[in-house]
Order: C-alpha cells, then sequence, then structure tokens
C-alpha cells in the first residue's frame, strides 16, 4: 500500500518502533482525523496481542497521544477482532492493535482502524498517505509528563465476550441458551490474544473444554510451536482426550484452522463452503491462493466466486462493495456476515454450532471440498527481482506452465511476499510428486532468466 504500510498494517522487527516513530504515527492518525475527517477532538483505543514489545509499545503510544492532548484509552491484551469490535462499540474514533499476527515475538506490527457508518473498518489509504507524509517529514514534538488512565481491559473483554455468543444464538437456526451441549473441543491459544478469552464463551454456550497454550502475559511464547502455524500438538490433544474436533488460533485471533477427531486439519476454504451451505449463500469472495478444490465445489453448488487479491483487507473491501454476505481466506481469515473483519473466535463458535445442529462430524461436513494437492515452494528474491517478475520474458514462462497445469485440472500462482525477501510459487494439481517437480522446475527457470535479464 505505501512505503511504510503494507496490506495489513506495518510489520517489522520489533526494535523498529522506537518511541520515536510511535509518536510520529500519533501525530499522523491526530492530523488524518482533523484534517480529513474534520474531528474535532479523535478519540482513540488501543490494545495488543502478547509479545513483550507489546507492553512497552502500547504505553509509548499511549504516551504520544496524551502528549498530543488527544484522549487514548488502552484495552491491553485483545484479539484483533475484539478491538476493532469494542472501539467502535464504545464511540471511539479510531483504533491501534499493537501485532504482529502469526509472526515470532521478535516481531511486531499495528494495525490501525476507523469508523465507518456501520462499523470498524482498516485505515482507509488516504489514512496511509497522511501518517506515511508524517513519518518521512515531520518534527517531533515533546512529550509531556502524562498520567495515563485506568485500563479499559476487563469492559472490552466482557463486551466482546457478550458479542461472541449473541452472535452464535442469533446466526443461523434459532437455538437455546447452549446449542453447543454434548461438544468436547480443543483449543490452542497460541499463547496469544485469544489467551484472555480462552474457554469461557465456549463453556458458556454449553460445550466442554481442553484448552492448551493459553498464557495470557506479556512475553515470548507467543506463536511459539503453537497455535495455527504449528498444529501438533493440537492435533495429539483432540486424539489422546477423545474430543469431538480442534481450534486453532494465531496470536492475534483474527484466523483459525481446525482439526478433526482423527487429526486432518481444516483450513479457510473448507470452512467457508461449510459457512456457506448452512447459511444458503450463493456468493462469497475467495482469493487467488484458494485451493482449487473451492472452484470445483462452486461450480457442483452453483455459488458464483468473487476472487481478489491477497489479504483480508481485500476480502473486506469486495463484500462491502459488492454486498457480499461471506468471504475469507485459505489460511483461515474468515468474514461471517455482518462483520467487517475476520474472527478466529467467532468462526469457530459457528462452526461449533452447525455441528451440534447437524450431528456431524467435521471431517464429514469439510468433505464437501475436495482438497486438491497444494505445493508453496519459496524462492530467495532480493527487491530488484521481485519486479523483474512481470517482465515479458518472466511471465512467458508462468504462462506456459499455467497452460500445461489446466490441461491437467490444476493452476499455477506466483507473487511476491509483501513481507519477506520472498516469490511464493504455488502449484494446485492432481498428483503431489508432479507439481512438486513443476514448482522446482519453475524455480530454476525464473532464476536463469532473471540472470540473463540483470
Amino acid at each position: 500500500m505505501g512505503k511504510y504500510f503494507a496490506t495489513d498494517g506495518i510489520r517489522k522487527r520489533a526494535e523498529y518502533f522506537t518511541a520515536e516513530f510511535l509518536q510520529k504515527v500519533a501525530l499522523g492518525l491526530y492530523r488524518y482525523g482533523v484534517q480529513k475527517k474534520g474531528l474535532e477532538n479523535p478519540r482513540i483505543l488501543i490494545g495488543g496481542d502478547t509479545r513483550e514489545s507489546s507492553e512497552w509499545m502500547l504505553a509509548d503510544l499511549e504516551r504520544a497521544f496524551e502528549s498530543l492532548g488527544v484522549e487514548c484509552r488502552n484495552v491491553g491484551v485483545l484479539p484483533t477482532p475484539g478491538i476493532n469490535y469494542v472501539f467502535y462499540e464504545m464511540g471511539f474514533d479510531f483504533a491501534i492493535d499493537v501485532t504482529a499476527s502469526h509472526n515470532g515475538w521478535e516481531d511486531n506490527g499495528i494495525k490501525i482502524m476507523e469508523r465507518s457508518k456501520k462499523s470498524g473498518v482498516k485505515l482507509s489509504e488516504l489514512g496511509v498517505e497522511v501518517i506515511e507524509t508524517v513519518l518521512d517529514n515531520a518534527e517531533m514534538y515533546d512529550l509531556k509528563a502524562v498520567e495515563l488512565k485506568e485500563s479499559l481491559h476487563a469492559d472490552a473483554v466482557n463486551l466482546y465476550k457478550k458479542h461472541l455468543e449473541n452472535y452464535v444464538l442469533e446466526t443461523g437456526k434459532q437455538c437455546g441458551s447452549r446449542p453447543l451441549t454434548g461438544l468436547k473441543i480443543g483449543l490452542d491459544c497460541a499463547n496469544g490474544a485469544t489467551s484472555v478469552i480462552g474457554a469461557e464463551s465456549w463453556e458458556k454456550l454449553g460445550a466442554k473444554v481442553e484448552a492448551i497454550n493459553q498464557n495470557k502475559s506479556y512475553g515470548r511464547l507467543i506463536n511459539l510451536d503453537c497455535g495455527s502455524t504449528h498444529m501438533e500438538k493440537l492435533i495429539k490433544l483432540v486424539q489422546n482426550q477423545n474430543l469431538d474436533f480442534g481450534v486453532a488460533y494465531d496470536g492475534d485471533g483474527d484466523r483459525c484452522l481446525m482439526v478433526t477427531r482423527t487429526g486432518k486439519v481444516v483450513k479457510g476454504d473448507e470452512i467457508i463452503a461449510i459457512v456457506a451451505e448452512y447459511l444458503d449463500l450463493k456468493q462469497v469472495v475467495v482469493t487467488v491462493m484458494s485451493n482449487q478444490g473451492i472452484f470445483d465445489w462452486a461450480k457442483r453448488k452453483a455459488v458464483k466466486l468473487q476472487v481478489v487479491s491477497v489479504g483480508d483487507i481485500n476480502v473486506s473491501i469486495a463484500m462491502r462493495e459488492q454486498e457480499i454476505q461471506l468471504g475469507g481466506e485459505e489460511c483461515g481469515h474468515i468474514i461471517l456476515p455482518g462483520q467487517a473483519t475476520g474472527d478466529g473466535m467467532l468462526t469457530s463458535l459457528l462452526m461449533a454450532k452447525i455441528i451440534a445442529e447437524s450431528q456431524k462430524d467435521l471431517g464429514d461436513l469439510a468433505g464437501t471440498v475436495e482438497i486438491f494437492p497444494q505445493v508453496i515452494h519459496n524462492m530467495k528474491a532480493a527487491a530488484e527481482d521481485k519486479a523483474l517478475l512481470k517482465t515479458p520474458e518472466i511471465q512467458e514462462i508462468l504462462d506456459d506452465y499455467q497452460k500445461k497445469l489446466e490441461g491437467e485440472n490444476g493452476r499455477l500462482l506466483v507473487r511476491p511476499s509483501g513481507t519477506e525477501d520472498l516469490v511464493r510459487i504455488t502449484v494446485w494439481g492432481e498428483h503431489a510428486e508432479k507439481i512438486q517437480q513443476i514448482a522446482l522446475e519453475i524455480e530454476q527457470k525464473i532464476k536463469l532468466k532473471l540472470e540473463e535479464i540483470k
């Protein structure tokens, strides 16, 4: 999106977010609110995940805003979708979420949300431009000795829990107050932001829960061999405890993946299909990274797919502009009807309701989508190499392979990473060994062609 902002805010090594940098972010957001949105005195809500740097980044942000004379309140640890929900409900104009999502504790980042007519949404491109201008040009201002206000953590957690529970009770078929009664569920909270919610909403709705990796303290445990990027412990928990299914969240709780009682991982494409069938939706938004299987499912079920670029912001925009109720990504970002952002807790609770109502195993429900073998091959590439991917010489290579794959019900996607020095080569097809070989061939040919071009 910009010099500093990618599709999901700013994400860097934690030491990148100096007090000076955060001061400028605060100033930029203040100027955007006053100069571009006409707010006399913008109100800001901040919160984040459990990584150790989040604690001091939140403190620096709060001090910066208060020094500007801007009301800023801190909710502490709360999932990203929770922050997005409560800042709007509490009447704030903006929210800053301090998180690096599924990355390790060494990284951190900021996501900024603003108030729209109906909900909180991710910061507009104009807002990004204003903040980036300040980051490049603004002079520093003095930090004042301010008295930080009392945390709104408890109020925010309770408000978000109530939202989760009400959404499940009100979506789909009407039911009693405990629709998840009889289910035994495993949760992996990734030692992240969902740890502050944990099993409480599940148990209130009737489920029995075994939870792991739910350390709520600031530290270095977030996403460490756990959560949606490392599901081995959850799989063992589900199988050893004979649970109905398991749910794994990422560090900030805006995505989830699931595990069947047999240990099979259920990803975003399957979740989207299950929810679409449950709510009888005939149009959904997916991304170019979606498995070939969901395209076949859509043809079979007469569901129209709107395909967008990678990033839940692109999914969200398409849903709003085209009035589509459901969308998401293969990685587990699912935006449910009436919601503005992906919410792992909300998605998993609704899925549990579907399972309870249907009295079907998660594995059987997921079988509505036949997942094709998929290979994601990461090729190291500097910024100048990424830029050359669009040259005719490289595109010719990719077009040739795409034609070959289409004849075998396969698909190819080659795109530069927005956060790392990598090009991701993704190949789908009917035969795992064959697409692995194709991915390696593509990497070799791209490298040779890049050497020729340079």
